[in-house]
């Protein structure tokens, strides 16, 4: 029983097989991919900080793993180039970055392909990457060959970290070498392309002891040396680790160190909080005093508003009470020259009146006649003045201007024409401006006058 079943299991493990080393392959490959990447982000922190104290050149050990870091991940699963005898030939990144980065302004490809100490591809990719650096786009290039998808498919296989969510992360941390003011010389020996890059993992590799360890690190080597074998003898024991004074006195002087950075920190940090405080209460008090001044504006807004509606009323009450009075105005004119107007008839009495008058004064008649007594000159002139009188009948007016015409002088042809030239519209309007320019003498003028006393 016992045999059959140990067949049975390793019936199980060998029918397995295939899926485990798939398995296996896909761990290997994401171990692989995360540590690079994870390693990436290291060198990029080093290099920020060593470029706070030195400048970066070729001789610096953390830009050269740097180097070899970032030409590991551009290299990772790369598709080596087939010939015409169907034999793949290796190929170098910068074959992916020639061909991708074509699209970036003011790119440096050019002048890569034709600098003229540097032959091989891999020599020409590690140039470009220091220039690159120098310009401060290096983290634009990756990005733009990067949204190349096309491209980046057809010079990579699957499972390659530029086909996978590390990518994005990638151009991320390149980004933060903007900040760094690098200098290389493109003559070195960096860009020698006949031996690949080696990364350098002890700079990143650090252990630091659990606190719930039982035994500390001097106690466990210790341990370990005395139990080597049975016949160890005391002499072969290494000597134990005793920390003296100074081991002691040195610790508590960084521990002290420590303390003051933390201090200091704190206090930096204290009083950048009292004063944003600061800020923020003097914020408030501005946005208050803001506040009232809208609230005061507005208040403002409406009383010119309504003091402005309030005359706009008054106006129009104003303009309505001066049309109704332009309108009366034009309405009493109007009935007052109506009433003022005489009737054809009176005007046809009155023009052969006037132009009698007119007549007679002209051929110097009230010169050559002379009256019988006063009553024949009374009737004369209140006969003229009854002519003139637009109020008295039209016939009791014709009867008694025809009466004393004919009392003074018989009608001639030349009287008619005369008479009936006056009886135009025209005519009765000059009558008004004939008395005010003293034209027509009046009877009463006439006759107190010393030239017309009676014989």
């Amino acid at each position: 029983m016992a045999s059959r079943s140990l067949g049975g299991l390793s019936g199980s493990r060998g029918g397995g097989g295939g899926g485990g080393k798939k398995s296996l392959s896909a761990r290997n490959a994401a171990v692989e991919r995360r540590n690079l990447i994870t390693v990436c982000r290291f060198s990029v922190k080093t290099l920020i900080d060593r470029s706070c104290f030195e400048t970066i050149d070729d001789s610096s050990p953390e830009f050269n793993n740097f180097a070899a870091i970032l030409e590991q991940i551009l290299s990772h699963r790369l598709k080596g180039q087939v010939t015409w005898f169907g034999y793949e030939s290796p190929r170098s990144f910068w074959d992916y970055i020639r061909v991708a980065c074509r699209k970036v302004s003011q790119n440096c490809i050019c002048s890569i392909e034709n600098m003229e100490n540097v032959s091989s591809s891999r020599a020409k990719g590690r140039a470009w990457i220091r220039v690159a650096l120098m310009e401060k786009h290096l983290s634009e290039y990756i990005s733009t060959a990067l949204r190349d998808f096309k491209t980046t498919r057809r010079f990579y296989e699957d499972g390659a970290i530029v086909l996978g969510e590390e990518a994005n992360m990638l151009a991320g941390m390149l980004l933060g070498l903007n900040a760094i003011d690098f200098s290389f010389c493109l003559k070195g020996e960096g860009l020698d392309g006949s031996f690949p890059a080696v990364i350098d993992y002890t700079p990143y590799l650090k252990f630091t002891q659990s606190s719930d360890s039982i035994s500390s690190d001097e106690e466990e080597l210790r341990t370990l040396g005395s139990s080597g074998s049975e016949s160890s003898s005391p002499e072969n024991v290494g000597p134990p680790f005793i920390m003296d004074e100074n081991t002691w006195f040195n610790k508590c002087k960084r521990v002290k160190q420590k303390y003051q950075l933390t201090l200091e920190q704190k206090a930096y940090l204290e009083e950048l909080l009292r004063l944003r405080e600061n800020q923020l209460s003097e914020s408030v008090s501005q946005n208050k005093i803001l506040l009232q001044r809208i609230e005061d504006s507005d208040l403002a807004h409406k009383l010119e508003k309504e003091q402005l509606e309030y005359i706009i009323v008054e106006l129009q009450d104003q303009l309505t009470v001066l049309k109704n009075n332009d309108l009366r105005s034009r309405q009493e004119l109007t009935a007052h020259l109506t009433n003022q107007w005489p009737s054809p008839g009176a005007l046809d009495v009155n023009a052969v009146a006037l132009d009698t008058l007119l007549y007679r004064k002209h051929n110097k008649q009230w010169y050559e006649k002379s009256y019988q007594n006063l009553d024949q000159l009374s009737a004369e002139v209140s006969l003229s003045q009854t002519s003139l009188d637009p109020s008295q009948s039209q016939d009791d007016g014709k009867q008694d201007t025809l009466n004393s015409v004919s009392e003074g002088k018989e009608d001639t042809p030349s009287l008619l024409g005369l008479c009936g030239s006056l009886t135009s519209m025209a005519s009765y309007k000059s009558l008004t401006s004939l008395k005010s320019n003293d034209c027509l003498a009046s009877p009463t003028a006439e006759m107190t006058s010393p030239g017309l006393t009676p014989s």
